[in-house]
């Protein structure tokens, strides 16, 4: 039994050739050479991709290729598979999964440094470099800003948030980037107040304020208070840390000499890192929400923090090599609670990156799209029969298996798609 099927595009419907309802393998599912669009769609360009694959190669050199997808046959009945769904309105948001590896925001060396030497490490980290280890952490110890680090000669190290390394002595007068993130600390600390240190654009100065704020914190770890901060009193790092081992030769007792590692730390903020196509570039700025499916499979929100520029690799930031030597970037993103990712440290998770959303729109599963010469089309199947409506598609929700179309659609309809 055939029924008649027909193209309908907005405002006007053309009868086709009639199309076998039940089909036999090897014929195309629709009329007019349409084809079923295959699982595993992303983003808007590769509708560009499909058309191009019609025109310049026809459809069955398309099929070949395995750009569109079979529908499987039913069993025992000789004909394919089909189900339908509904076609609704509402709002879509365009994302994509990808593979990304959960670890420590960054890994620190501390070298000691004395008055006349200079930090060499990876964090930017410093300390006292004259004088005996007389007390050391612990691998696994947590340290926090105003915490000591190390001592030498009995005298606590303190650490400091910081970028900038500590690379010399401070006192009042002095102005710079080290003097700005002292004054920050020591109003984090509780040792001098934002309206004692006046404006902000100031904070670059070591005023007598500073110095007394410094005197303050010195009391609090048993340091003489000179009101001035000797290099190697304080280590600046870009946050807290968990220690994750001595340097060698840095034990109780043992000498503290400059430029020796004294131990190395991680940072406690998790982060994700994601190797994408560079041609995802514009994609992902900075600020893009992002949803981390962590391995327990629960679900925690995130915001994209940094976004790397393109190199040419052929192993991707998250470990998963593709061996093709494309360009790639790295893209971070934090955790808008650590707390859930406690623990974890290089453990694969999957990123749901969001990079656009529509709103009052038609919506349609993307496996109801079919490509014919031309364009698209989906099948309307009801109380009257079948028939193709051509379709344009729009923004694509890989994640939901949804798609954006505009056409001679109605909320409520039901269009074919392929069966289990």
């Amino acid at each position: 039994m055939k029924s008649a099927m027909k193209i309908t595009d907005a405002g006007e419907q053309a009868s086709v050739p009639a199309t076998p309802e039940h089909r036999v393998p090897g014929e195309h599912d629709i009329a007019g050479d349409a084809a079923v669009i295959g699982h595993g769609r992303s983003r808007g360009w590769i509708a560009a991709a499909v058309l191009v694959a019609l025109v310049g190669a026809g459809v069955a050199g398309a099929d070949a290729a395995g750009v569109f997808r079979v529908p499987k046959l039913a069993v025992g009945t000789g004909a394919y598979a089909t189900a339908t769904a509904l076609v609704t309105r509402g709002s879509l948001t365009e994302q994509s999964q990808e593979n990304g590896t959960l670890g420590d925001a960054g890994s620190y060396t501390v070298v000691a440094t004395g008055p006349s030497g200079s930090a060499t490490s990876s964090s930017s980290g410093s300390g006292s470099g004259a004088g005996t280890f007389t007390w050391l952490p612990s691998a696994g110890q947590t340290i926090r800003q105003g915490e000591p680090i190390y001592q030498v000669n009995g005298s606590p190290v303190v650490l400091l948030y910081g970028r900038m390394p500590a690379y010399r002595a401070l006192s009042e007068g002095m102005t710079g980037t080290d003097v700005r993130q002292l004054n920050a600390d020591l109003v984090a600390l509780g040792y001098a107040t934002a309206a004692a240190l006046g404006p902000r654009s100031g904070w670059d100065y070591f005023s007598g304020e500073t110095g007394y704020a410094v005197g303050l914190l010195q009391a609090h770890l048993g340091l003489t208070q000179t009101e001035t901060l000797p290099l190697g009193q304080a280590v600046f790092l870009p946050g807290p840390i968990k220690v994750t081992g001595l340097g060698t030769g840095a034990m109780l007792g043992g000498a503290a000499a400059t430029g020796s590692t004294v131990l190395t730390a991680s940072s406690l903020t998790p982060v994700v890192r994601v190797g994408l196509d560079a041609s995802l570039q514009a994609e992902v700025p900075v600020g893009s929400k992002v949803s981390i499916t962590l391995p327990d499979g629960s679900v925690t929100p995130g915001v994209i923090s940094s976004v790397g520029t393109p190199s040419s690799s052929s192993t991707s930031a998250s470990g998963n090599g593709n061996g093709s030597g494309t360009a790639t970037i790295t893209v971070v993103a934090s955790l808008r609670d650590p707390r859930v990712a406690r623990n974890l440290n290089q453990a694969p998770v999957v990123v749901t990156i969001t990079t656009g959303s529509v709103s009052d729109v038609l919506i349609v599963p993307v496996d109801a799209l079919l490509a014919r010469p031309g364009g698209y089309a989906v099948e309307v199947t009801g109380p009257g029969g079948r028939h193709l409506v051509a379709v344009t598609p729009g923004m694509f929700d890989d994640a939901a298996g949804t798609v954006q179309v505009t056409g001679n659609l109605a909320v409520g309809q039901r269009v074919v798609v392929p069966g289990i």
